[in-house]
């Protein structure tokens, strides 16, 4: 079984692939080692073979792991945030993804106002348009635009999404396309830098990369299959 150290070499090789094939700059597209359900052991494994940043998407299990992890490693939250776990987020995480509707992007305003902390933080957009998917329609996105850039303590970086799950990673390149297009109108219409494009998993990375992707969560393709009796 390959250790996650040889895991870490060839997913950044098949990124560096990508970028080649796009005739894109490696240094904008950062990898996003995501943790969930990985203890912290197998994350120190990843720091030593040069992983800096991580992606977890419970607040309660960063909480629980981050302090055990050297202080200078970077972390970023890419899940779902409930609005009782948002003042407990902030101070951990260096990038929210997942800020997926303007109730939550007020409420994480508000908090983060009452905690002195100016988030960094990207849209999620449901470009499928899935029940079972949190995140911004397209077009509802575009009509909150101006009440989301308004809210001064949140620094709007960019966007992110979830393509449908698919067995073909050809299937997701309509969406990254997508993402990126409506990136590229909004930052027009609106006059605004949103120079982050989270999107691309372990099924689907190289493909988001080739299409734009500055972020890239890629967790099974480095740690293995995920605990179930952690899920």
């Amino acid at each position: 079984m390959p250790s996650i150290a040889e895991n870490l070499a060839r997913v950044r090789a098949q990124i560096a692939q990508a970028a080649a094939k796009a005739n894109r700059n490696l240094d904008e597209i950062d990898l996003v080692a995501i943790t969930k359900t990985h203890p912290a052991e197998k994350v120190r494994e990843a720091i030593e073979a040069g992983q800096n940043l991580f992606g977890e998407s419970r607040v309660q299990e960063a909480r629980a792991k981050i302090p055990e992890l050297p202080s200078n490693v970077r972390w970023d939250f890419v899940g779902h945030l409930q609005k009782n776990k948002i003042r407990h987020a902030l101070p951990l995480f260096e990038l929210i993804h997942s800020v997926d509707s303007l109730q939550v992007a007020r409420d994480m305003n508000r908090i983060a106002e009452e905690e002195g902390l100016h988030p960094r933080v990207l849209l999620e957009v449901n470009l499928a348009g899935e029940g079972s998917k949190f995140g911004f329609a397209t077009n509802k996105l575009r009509e909150e635009m101006e009440r989301l850039l308004s809210l001064s303590r949140l620094s709007i970086l960019g966007l992110m999404t979830i393509p449908p799950i698919a067995e073909e990673a050809e299937a997701s390149r309509k969406y990254f396309v997508q993402l990126r297009e409506l990136r590229n109108r909004l930052q027009t219409e609106f006059r605004v830098d949103l120079a982050q494009l989270s999107m691309g998993m372990t099924q689907d990375y190289a493909v988001a990369v080739e299409e734009g992707a500055t972020l890239v969560r890629v967790g099974t393709a480095i740690f293995g299959e995920r605990s179930r009796k952690s899920e």
